[in-house]
């Protein structure tokens, strides 16, 4: 199996987690339901760091993140959340494993 993988890791300003996470669950929502190369697109809070929202996302292949940059959605989230955000970080990858629990096969 094998994806592009793109992890962003979001520093926030103190306080701003509520309206960044309306702002990402939506565009979470959005990907994952009607991009068809967008795989999952995973939301995470660490619970050390209430001012800190990772996102991992999976597609089938770059030109599918590249498509979703593009989109609609996402340039609406990529303004609205951008005074939200102190720092961000972007990790790209290739998915070569794909876990999955016993109950899930």
């Amino acid at each position: 199996m094998t994806g592009y993988v793109v992890i962003v890791d979001f520093r926030l300003y103190p306080g701003m987690g509520t309206a960044f996470r309306r702002l990402v669950d939506a565009n979470a929502r959005i990907s994952a339901g009607t991009e068809p190369s967008c795989r999952r697109f995973d939301v995470v809070e660490p619970h050390e760091d209430r001012d800190r929202v990772l996102l991992v996302e999976v597609y089938d292949d770059e030109a599918g993140f590249d498509a979703h940059v593009r989109s609609d959605h996402y340039k609406h989230f990529d303004t609205e959340s951008a005074p939200l955000v102190s720092a961000k970080s972007v990790l790209r990858g290739e998915l070569v494993f794909e876990g999955r629990s016993a109950a899930q096969t």
